[in-house]
């Protein structure tokens, strides 16, 4: 498991004086983007291969509010990925200082070739990467069938 740590700012703050939505979407890609980072997937390698990951959905589950003063952590957990790395799965948990869950979230995402604009399977070396990492209990092979849950609108919004 990836961890990550935050101070909460100012502007991590909603009118409710808590943690925003906003703070937790963005924290979150910055633990992802740390975690790639820290596989040799940085800026310079993603645009040597001319990719960059695309987020298909993140669904937060909210169990405590967080507030300024004491920092939180975020993990990240690889819990699925296809087998040519073109799709993947993580979950993220956030920990207030006390390393109480207060929050979960469900993402999924692919990579996307730059040029072409369409998904695209890992580069070797960056498959390589993704499958020395530790896989959680309850991982799996993804999909394109797993990404495509909610891909018809339900027939009553149909015009």
């Amino acid at each position: 498991m990836y961890l990550k740590e935050f101070e909460i700012r100012w502007s991590d703050v909603d009118a409710n004086r808590h943690l925003a939505n906003s703070a937790y979407v963005n924290f979150m890609s910055h633990t992802r983007m740390a975690f790639l980072m820290g596989l040799g997937f940085d800026h310079k390698s993603m645009a040597r291969h001319e990719i960059g990951p695309v987020v298909f959905h993140e669904h937060i589950y909210y169990f405590k509010e967080v507030f300024p003063g004491r920092p939180v952590q975020v993990s990240l957990k690889v819990t699925g990925m296809s087998e040519d790395g073109k799709f993947f799965e993580f979950h993220h948990d956030f920990y207030n200082h006390k390393g109480e869950n207060v929050a979960r979230c469900e993402m999924m995402g692919a990579w996307m070739d730059l040029k072409t604009r369409k998904l695209t399977g890992l580069p070797d070396e960056f498959l390589e990467a993704f499958n020395k990492v530790e896989k959680p209990e309850g991982f799996r092979i993804l999909t394109k069938e797993d990404t495509r849950k909610f891909a018809k609108a339900p027939k009553n919004l149909i015009a």
